[in-house]
């Protein structure tokens, strides 16, 4: 038995080892990882901590069904959780136990932040049980082979956890999708992400990962039934029943298995035209480093509610272009704040909002965008840079190359 919880420990220490490498990384111990988060170094904040606050949320989802209460959202908590740890310089996780690995004491610290925030919930709310809701929620297999359906959650759990780590985002979409049976725009809810963002992420895994992983491993002539649908919609809204596809209907299939009910339809718009986009590129793309600015320069970039200016673009800001301590939203000097850390990204789109408009009454500005929530707020370009479509119109803006791979 003790062989057995070894071999199963080393087997996991594999693969999270496989995962730090893929990732850039190479295993970093507590010490190393809580001093990237004083650092706000932004690599080790996206790795760790919001795989950390991943690993908290889903244990404390399946007790509590926090995704169905307002303000529970991951983003919500991960973002509270992290400008608490702020404010107080990181001392609560350098005073935990000796004996506690700072994953653990950091679930334990996301708990005790979430238990307070479920008080605050209206009371006559009372909680579904465990059981219920994954009753309401389960996804039902059309299969009869009780072995292919096990091989099938343990290759999804493999294709997540080998290509993308254990806890990351790619991973809890594939799983949420295809195991847990949520709908696209669901997933796009809980993550705190727009319905667009998961359909472009989720081509993205099929097209460089799921596809080709299953065209490698499988002879797909042993199986011999169809993918079939849900009764309710049989294009990309929801996730499918299963059962073994033939190979060659395999690239049709994934595509028809894709997350959101809203992927957007951008065949009629002229900017599909690679020439006219790259003409509207030019001269509009925001530098990777800058460290100075013209006279009619603004430097945009992501802040917080507080206006704790410590890290990232955000430290650059204030210590260069005029940005003031406890001022986290508009124009201040020769920079404009954009808060990203309050939430999801639905959160983020009123101020985004808010920035298109003023740029629109100073056409005498250069609005230097930088990727605003793309650091120590935990987003990837897919999420965020949806929010800034209308702005490859504004001659005044200029994005980061990453936003404009999203949007062109």
């Amino acid at each position: 038995m003790g062989k057995e919880k070894d071999f199963s420990r080393n087997a996991e220490a594999s693969e999270e080892s496989k995962s730090y490498k893929k990732s850039g990384f190479a295993q970093l111990s507590d010490d190393e990882i809580l001093q990237g988060f004083k650092d706000a170094d932004a690599r080790i904040v996206r790795e760790y901590y919001y795989g950390y606050c991943r690993v908290a949320y889903c244990i404390y989802d399946k007790r509590y069904d926090l995704q169905s209460k307002p303000g529970m959202d991951f983003y919500s908590l991960a973002h509270e959780y992290y400008l608490y740890l702020c404010e107080h310089d990181f001392k609560p996780l350098e005073d935990r136990k000796p004996s506690m690995s700072l994953k653990t004491w950091m679930v334990n610290g996301f708990r005790f932040l979430l238990l307070d925030k479920l008080k605050e919930v209206v009371k006559e709310h009372r909680f579904e049980s465990f059981e219920a809701r994954q009753e309401s929620r389960k996804m039902k297999f059309d299969v009869s082979d009780n072995q292919f359906e096990h091989e099938l959650y343990q290759t999804i759990e493999e294709i997540g956890n080998l290509y993308y780590g254990r806890d990351s985002k790619n991973s809890i979409i594939l799983k949420m999708l295809y195991i847990e049976g949520f709908r696209g725009k669901d997933v796009a809810m809980q993550l705190g992400m727009t319905a667009s963002a998961v359909t472009q992420r989720c081509q993205k895994m099929m097209h460089d990962v799921v596809i080709p992983y299953f065209k490698r491993y499988f002879d797909a002539s042993e199986y011999g039934s169809y993918l079939s649908f849900g009764d309710e919609d049989a294009s990309v809204s929801n996730a499918p029943k299963m059962s073994m596809p033939r190979m060659s209907s395999m690239p049709r299939m994934m595509a028809e298995c894709m997350c959101c009910e809203e992927a957007t339809d951008n065949s009629n718009n002229i900017f599909n035209n690679k020439n006219n986009m790259e003409d509207m590129k030019k001269g509009r793309i925001t530098p990777h480093w800058i460290d100075s600015l013209k006279e009619n320069e603004i430097f945009v970039f992501g802040s917080n509610l507080a206006g704790m200016h410590g890290g990232g673009a955000a430290r650059i800001a204030r210590l260069h272009f005029g940005a003031v301590m406890g001022k986290g939203v508009g124009l201040q000097g020769q920079s404009y704040a954009i808060p990203t850390m309050q939430g999801g990204v639905e959160t983020i789109r009123p101020y985004v909002n808010d920035f298109l408009d003023f740029t629109k009454h100073h056409p005498e500005m250069q609005f230097l965008v930088t990727p605003i929530g793309c650091g120590i707020a935990g987003f990837e370009a897919e999420d965020i840079a949806p929010l800034f479509e209308s702005a490859k119109e504004m001659k005044n803006i200029s994005l980061p190359e990453s936003f404009w791979e999203v949007i062109e």
